[in-house]
């Protein structure tokens, strides 16, 4: 008997959702256009960044072999291209005007008085073992420390500054250890190759693998979990709406003075829009898999995981239904519970990393962020993407997403009992 009473109030969503065209085109089509079109735009714009190289100023006074070294590993990068027909004070109008982000300016003598102030102490060094070295050489004073000039446009970010700035003490660091390692070498008199072992620890980035190739993530691995969790909880506003017409045309006072349990009309909605979310995402899925590769765009890779993403889709469904839920319980008209609605999904999707991720957030915003359902079940869809979890690896966020839902669900039934009991 609950489960027939169960059917007939799913079978009375679907009437109203039937009687309301524009709701099924929010629901259904206008999540579809959102993520083909921002597709298109971020996909385009990685495109430009990874094919472009930053044009900057390269000022060679050297023309020995530490400044030839310096630029050859410029040149080699793939982020810099080497403009080198200026000279330091037109190099430096030019990045202060904005015209550049920087320039790069390598002293006279640079390799000639690095090699100096390397020799010197190096024999000084090898004179204080007792060991013979060549007396003048030792005597002579070392030159001072060389400076590399580096001119920045004054609007240029400071984590670029800083990384180019260690990317070119790196440089200069590794010359002077094998000159460092070549001048022992010549004192000592000895054969052995002494720069060899000297690397003793490295770096080597390890990045989830799935068979042979590696998992990068791209526009459309962000874009389509991030927009079919947008167009999940964009259902609050049709439910929300139909819980409110519900209670002007009367339909909810039938409701509560019939034998039925008044959570057997909340479990009716509940499956019903939980269909229509696995629906919504089956769609956006279908068009990362079928469409973007005939839009020159990456093919949604969902080999292996489409369970536990339907999964997640399942426990984002509930926690957005159950908002939508309380929504509709607590507004009086739609006026109040549309805007609110509509309003309130694009606050979630702000602060939960939907537009801007997460890290690139302010520390405090980052804070927020983790009480946003949104950013629960963005991170279950990427866990799985990205990092190949199973369920356990997003056990936290489901059952962050189902309390969720138990706790909207259970603060609207006791706010409708309070208000008809009195």
């Amino acid at each position: 008997m609950l489960l027939y009473k169960l059917w007939r109030s799913f079978i009375k969503e679907i009437l109203l959702l039937k009687r309301d065209i524009g709701g099924i085109v929010i629901i259904f089509v206008m999540p579809l256009l959102l993520i083909i079109t921002i597709t298109l735009i971020q996909d385009s714009t990685f495109k430009n960044l990874e094919g472009s190289k930053i044009p900057i100023i390269f000022i060679d006074k050297d023309q020995s072999e530490v400044s030839k070294s310096i630029k050859k590993e410029l040149e080699g990068s793939k982020t810099f291209q080497l403009m080198t027909q200026y000279n330091e004070a037109s190099a430096q109008k030019a990045v202060f005007s904005g015209e550049y982000q920087m320039a790069i300016v390598i002293p006279e003598n640079l390799t000639k008085d690095l090699n100096s102030n390397i020799d010197s102490k190096v024999q000084t060094i090898v004179s204080s073992f007792g060991i013979e070295a060549d007396s003048a050489a030792t005597k002579k004073t070392a030159p001072r420390a060389k400076e590399i000039h580096l001119y920045f446009d004054p609007a240029t970010n400071a984590g670029f500054k800083n990384s180019v700035m260690n990317s070119v003490n790196k440089m200069v660091f590794e010359i002077e250890n094998k000159k460092i390692y070549k001048a022992f070498q010549d004192q000592l008199g000895t054969t052995e190759n002494l720069e060899e072992n000297k690397n003793l620890i490295s770096f080597k980035e390890i990045t989830p693998k799935k068979g042979p190739t590696e998992i990068m993530p791209n526009s459309v691995q962000h874009n389509v979990p991030a927009w079919a969790l947008f167009a999940i909880f964009f259902i609050v506003v049709p439910l929300s709406i139909n819980l409110v017409k519900e209670k002007s045309q009367g339909t909810s006072v039938r409701a509560r003075i019939s034998p039925t349990p008044y959570y057997v009309h909340i479990l009716g909605k509940t499956f019903t829009y939980l269909i229509i979310c696995i629906i919504q995402f089956l769609l956006m899925v279908a068009v990362g898999v079928y469409l973007f590769p005939y839009m020159d765009l990456p093919q949604f890779d969902v080999t292996g995981k489409m369970f536990h993403l339907l999964i997640v889709t399942v426990f984002a469904g509930l926690a957005a239904i159950g908002f939508g839920i309380l929504l509709g319980t607590l507004a009086d008209t739609q006026e109040q519970s549309a805007p609110f609605g509509a309003t309130s999904v694009v606050v979630l999707a702000a602060i939960g990393g939907i537009w801007v991720p997460v890290f690139l957030m302010p520390e405090f915003m980052q804070t927020i962020a983790k009480f946003s359902p949104m950013n629960w079940g963005l991170n279950a869809y990427y866990d799985i993407i990205l990092r190949n979890s199973g369920i356990a690896g997003i056990a936290k966020e489901l059952t962050f997403l189902f309390l969720f839902y138990l706790a909207m669900v259970t603060i609207s039934i006791f706010y409708e009992r309070k208000i008809h009991s009195v």
